[in-house]
This record gives C-alpha cells, structure tokens and sequence, in this order.
C-alpha cells in the first residue's frame, strides 16, 4: 500500500496532526481563575457538607462553595485503630472522607492513637478520657480495647462538639479538647 498525496493514510493522518495542534492551542490558553486552598477545621465544622448547612455544598469529596475545596480523606491502613475510627465515623453520622482528617489529627495529637496513653492528669486511652473510667459507658473493657475507646470518643465529640472538626478546632484554639 502506497502512502502518496491524497491517499487514504496521508488524509487520516493530516487529520490527526490538526487534531493534535488544536488541542495544544488549548492548553496554552487554560488559565487558573483561582488557587485551591484547604478549609480549616472551623470552615469545615461551619459548613457541615454532611447535612448541606453553611458554605459547602457537597459531600466531602469535591469543591464546595465560597472557594472552600474540602480534601478526601483516604481510609487508614486496615488492622488499625485509625481503620476501626474510619469504620465507626458514619455510624455516628459523620462524612469519614470529611471528618477523619480532623479526628486523625486531633487523636495523634491527644494520645498517639495508643490505647494505654495516659497523662499525668489521668486522661486515658486514645481519646484522653478524664478520667479514664468514663469510657466504662461504652464497654467493660475500656482498658484495653481500641474500639471501646474509639466509640466512647465518638460519642463524646459528638454531644459537645458536634463533629470531629468541631473537636479539632477547640483542640487548636485552647490546647485541650
């Protein structure tokens, strides 16, 4: 087969090589309107994407709105206690790709996610319980159990902060949560 003027291959490929200049003079001409930045536990906590209240407008997972862009979290290593919070987040009626990141935070800051961190003040577990025997609410092994903790520390969030961001935010501002 012979590739000469006219013929069938030349015109497919004249077609593509225009095709290709085309979409090179459009990428030259994208421009950014406006440089994503990340929320602030405040701005997350203020927009609650989870019931569609305040400023943002989805589910955790894209932009939401007054130019806030809320980041995904992605799930923790399975076999973990950050897995096992990433599990129980939703039972509690928080977004885990909105709401972990700030859990995840404010947890390694408290106690290193180590379910016998305890404090000289005798906070104790992964969410620095005061005291520790508080967290007997959610199951009699309190003490050793991750998950125990975990539910405990969920619940509690929730009554006084309304969410983990809410948490993380008091943590920020006044050192303790």
């Amino acid at each position: 087969m012979e590739a000469g003027p006219g013929s069938h291959t030349i015109a497919l490929l004249e077609a593509e090589r225009a095709q290709l200049i085309a979409m090179t003079a459009a990428a030259r001409t994208l421009t950014l309107a406006a440089k994503p930045r990340l929320a602030s536990p405040a701005e997350v906590a203020a927009a609650d994407p989870a019931t569609g209240t305040g400023t943002g407008g989805g589910g955790g997972s894209g932009s939401g709105g007054g130019g806030i862009v809320y980041v995904t979290s992605t799930p923790p290593d399975p076999h973990t206690a950050q897995s096992t919070a990433y599990a129980m987040l939703a039972s509690f009626g928080f977004s885990p790709q909105t709401y972990f990141g700030c859990l995840l935070d404010l947890w390694n800051r408290e106690s290193g996610w180590s379910y016998d961190a305890e404090n000289a003040s005798g906070a104790y577990g992964i969410p620095q319980a005061l005291p520790g025997s508080k967290m007997a609410s959610a199951g009699p092994d309190w003490q050793t159990n991750p998950a125990t903790q975990i539910r405990w520390g969920l619940g509690y969030i929730k009554q006084l902060y309304g969410n983990p961001c809410g948490a993380w935010a008091f943590e920020e501002a006044n050192g303790y949560y």
